[in-house]
């Protein structure tokens, strides 16, 4: 399955952002979806995760009640909504898909892989 990631940009402190991860397959359904991020002279980091089936979502703690992760297998489509956003938050996001059920935090589980999208979070 081919993923692309889409909706950074430039935004204030404090304001939100939606990302998209859209799949070229229908089998989308069948696998996870995690997000994870890369600030500059940083390593990848997980930022959250949704499940096939249900879409039990987890977080890492950095972002817990700021982001929420959704799907909607009918567009194929992952959605991440980022709320009260910090500079700290500011990285190239990429999304990525596993046939795990659950989310991995670790990158080497996904088997795809979507093309980055930058977010920059300045005043």
């Amino acid at each position: 399955v081919q993923l692309q990631a889409s909706g950074g940009g430039l935004v204030q402190p404090g304001g939100s952002l939606r990302l998209s991860c859209a799949a070229s397959e229908r089998t989308f359904s069948l696998y996870s979806i995690g997000w994870f991020r890369q600030a500059l002279g940083k390593e990848h980091e997980f930022v959250a995760g949704i499940s096939w089936g249900v879409g039990i979502a987890n977080y890492a703690d950095s972002v817990t009640g700021r982001f929420i992760i959704s799907r909607d297998n009918t567009k194929n489509t992952v959605y991440l909504q980022m709320n009260s956003l910090k500079p700290e938050d500011t990285a190239v996001y990429y999304c990525a898909g596993s046939k795990l059920q659950v989310p991995p935090r670790t990158q080497a589980p996904y088997d795809h892989w979507g093309q980055g999208t930058q977010v920059t979070v300045s005043s």
